[in-house]
Formats: structure tokens, C-alpha cells, sequence
């Protein structure tokens, strides 16, 4: 069987992920590959190293990806810092906080769970209740939960985990480089974040950083593999058990991005260079900035929304910025829409998962999809195919809202004299 040279649709991308790539990116990976022990390479690795720091806004040493999706971030720093019979506490408020569960229960954590409504958060007074009566060794909490479009607030939750030694860890995939993120100021032991969503970076790498508490299990854990391991680690006995995944082992990968460059993984080169363009214009555009646009284009495709007659689910006070979820009309096929804007206009925006399965849309502005024409382009086509599945819409309300939000003129203070 004869195969064409590959060509793929043009898409316009409104998910929560995976978006629109910036093309600066895609340029990027076509640099040439390097060695991965090259100097030319590990001088690139360390300048990633660096611009994670300025991105999680932290002074942590170690900072680096995880080669794998976002998933495999979870995953190494939990199994890393697990031992079986740790107590775990996960508070759940949509579809990620279970996968945290589910993380922690394969590596045989006691894991203990509090629950709220999807669409709404956790007040963080209720968080530190419970840590104070299950006494946890870790708290893992998402941050941007994309399935619900809320986002949990952390600074009060990490200060009280500090102050009762519990180690924080977050899952900040879907909102890092998209809104305010302070590792070290909200006392964040670990953080993961995911490549595909704001740093417009195909899926493919999580980055990562902890601090010194992370690093002390580490520390206490790290085995050496045998076939590159010195007489010196050999003789080293640890007191902690062994880090149960060899690939996701935390305590080898720092050999890896550290001063030893001591072998783990063949690095994924290509993709390297892509996180480092994609923070490269994250830095260059500024991180307030970067966090401003996205708050400009929420507000913009909100206003055209709610004026097109649809309503906004979920808890508006802790609404995700770059993650906008709207309740599907009675009556309406959630499908059969969601179809129609990718057959007819090219546009993709999502359903959701478990309780709100064909009851919410979700649509994304995040990194380079965050841009005016797409969110125009996707309340133009979303009016359209409302009006040819019958539902009332407000005609012609929908952009003129979103207008008003782009034109409006910023008005000079007046002067004293």
C-alpha cells in the first residue's frame, strides 16, 4: 500500500487542550538534533533549567521536564516521594483529582479523599480542617481543573501545610503560564505543569520543580542504576525504600540535569527545543502580560456568550481564565454542535467528562489560541450552529458584546494642575 506525504486539516483550536502551536515552536523543531551529551545540548537543558525557575517563579534548584505528557509529571514526583502506607490527602472537585487517587493508590499510598460539587472549589479553610484531622503526609490538589473550569485557590493551603509539615503537591497543567502562579511565596512543595495548554507547546514534556523537603526523600531513596553505577554508589546504603519506577525516579533524573549528566533516557531533543522556544516567548512577552491577555480574551468571548443567551457554568468567583465552560441548552445536541463547528468551520471546542459528560461545552483561550480572531471566529460559528439547531439566539449580539470588550478605549486620567 502506497502512503501520501502527510497533510493535515487546518483546525482553529478552542479546547482546553491541546491548542494551536505558536509557529515559532514548530520552527523550532526543525533545528538540527544534537547528542544529548553535547556541550551545545547541555548548555540548552540548563537554559531551560533557568527560564522553568522564572516561570514557577521560584528559587528552587531543581527545575526540568519530564519526558512524557503531563501525566508522567504527576506520576514521577508522586511515586518518588510515596512509600507504602503514606497517608495522602486528595480533595476532588472534578475529574484530575481523581487521577491523583489513582496515582497514589498504585503506589500504595493510604489515601484519603474530600469531595465537592463539580463547578465549585474548595474553601481553603475547609482543605486545612481536613489536614488537620487526617494528619497527611502529602496534599496533592489540582490547581486548573479543565474538566469543570474552576480553579482552586492555594495560597492559604500551602502556608498551613507548611506550618504543619505536610508537603503540597500541585497539578498546575492547565493553568501555568496562563494565570499567576507563586511556587515559592504559596509554599508549593512540587508542581507539575503540561506543555499543550498555555505554553502552546505540543503534549509531550511535563515540567517540574521542587524544593529542598523534596529533595531530603530523594535523597533518602536514590539508588543508582547498576549498569552505570561507581563503587562509590554502590557502598552508599540509603535508609528509605527504593523509588518503585525507574523511569519516572526523580532522584536519577536530577543526575541526569545535574553537573554529573549522569545517563538515564535518550532526552527527546526535538521537544526540548520546542519548551524552550515556547518559554523563551513566554519570558520575552512578560509573565503579567501573558497574564493579562488571557484575562483580556476571557472577557471578551464571556461578554459574547452571555449576550448570544447561553449561560456560563460553574462557580464565576473561581472560574479558570483560560478555561470557559457554558451549560448546554434544553434541548440542544451537545454532539451534533460540537460537529458541526468542526465540519463547517474548522473550529474544535470540547465536551466533558464523568457528571457533566453532555452537559457542558468547554472552550479554551489559552497561549497562542488566546487571540482575538479565534475568539470572533468561534462566537460567529458557535451563533451560526445554534441557529441551525433551533435555539434562540440573541442574532448578532453575541459579537457586538465581544466588540465592545476589544474596542473599548482606555481612557487618559485626567491631570491636575
Amino acid at each position: 500500500m502506497k502512503y501520501s506525504e502527510l497533510h493535515t486539516p487546518l483546525r482553529t483550536i478552542m479546547t482546553p487542550g491541546p491548542v494551536e502551536v505558536d509557529p515559532r515552536v514548530l520552527r523550532a523543531m526543525s533545528t538540527p538534533i544534537l547528542g544529548q551529551f553535547d556541550p551545545a545540548f547541555t548548555h540548552i537543558m540548563n537554559e531551560v533549567m533557568e527560564m522553568l525557575r522564572q516561570l514557577f517563579q521560584t528559587n528552587n534548584r531543581w527545575a526540568f521536564p519530564v519526558d512524557g505528557t503531563s501525566r508522567s509529571g504527576n506520576e514521577a514526583v508522586l511515586c518518588s516521594i510515596i512509600e507504602p502506607g503514606d497517608c495522602v490527602l486528595v480533595p476532588i472537585f472534578g475529574r484530575f483529582g481523581h487521577l491523583f487517587v489513582e496515582i497514589c493508590e498504585r503506589y500504595g499510598a493510604d489515601v484519603h479523599t474530600m469531595e465537592c460539587s463539580w463547578g465549585e472549589v474548595f474553601e481553603p479553610e475547609e482543605v486545612i480542617a481536613e489536614i488537620k484531622k487526617v494528619s497527611p503526609k502529602i496534599v496533592a490538589l489540582v490547581h486548573g481543573e479543565t474538566s469543570t473550569g474552576c480553579m482552586q485557590p492555594l495560597k492559604e493551603i500551602g502556608q498551613a501545610c507548611r506550618e504543619l509539615d505536610v508537603l503540597l503537591v500541585v497539578d498546575a497543567v492547565a493553568s501555568i503560564g496562563g494565570t499567576d502562579i507563586k511556587v515559592d511565596e504559596w509554599c508549593i512543595d512540587a508542581i507539575i505543569g503540561g506543555t499543550q495548554k498555555c505554553l502552546s507547546v505540543p503534549s509531550g514534556m511535563a515540567p517540574i520543580t521542587y524544593n529542598d523537603r523534596i529533595e531530603k526523600i530523594l535523597s533518602e531513596r536514590k539508588k543508582v542504576e547498576r549498569g552505570i553505577a561507581t563503587a562509590e554508589d554502590l557502598r552508599q546504603v540509603r535508609k528509605g525504600i527504593p523509588i518503585k519506577s525507574n523511569y519516572f525516579d526523580l532522584s536519577m533524573l536530577q543526575d541526569y540535569w545535574g553537573p554529573r549528566r549522569l545517563n538515564h533516557h535518550t532526552e527527546a531533543t526535538s521537544m526540548l527545543y520546542a519548551l524552550r522556544e515556547g518559554l523563551r516567548l513566554v519570558l520575552e512577552e512578560g509573565l503579567e502580560e501573558r497574564f493579562e491577555r488571557h484575562v483580556f480574551h476571557e472577557a471578551a468571548l464571556v461578554a459574547g456568550l452571555e449576550a448570544m443567551g447561553l449561560t456560563l457554568f460553574g462557580n464565576r468567583k473561581h472560574k479558570l481564565t483560560c478555561v470557559t465552560c457554558i451549560e448546554i441548552p434544553s434541548g440542544i445536541d451537545g454532539e451534533s454542535v460540537r460537529s458541526m463547528l468542526l465540519n463547517q468551520f474548522g473550529i474544535e471546542i470540547a465536551s466533558s467528562f464523568g457528571p457533566l459528560q453532555g452537559k457542558i461545552w468547554r472552550i479554551g483561550t489559552m497561549g497562542y489560541s488566546c487571540r482575538k480572531e479565534n475568539v470572533l471566529f468561534v462566537l460567529g460559528a458557535l451563533e451560526a450552529v445554534l441557529l441551525r439547531h433551533g435555539f434562540e439566539v440573541k442574532r448578532g449580539e453575541a459579537l457586538q458584546a465581544a466588540l465592545d470588550v476589544y474596542m473599548a478605549e482606555v481612557k487618559e486620567p485626567v491631570k491636575e494642575e
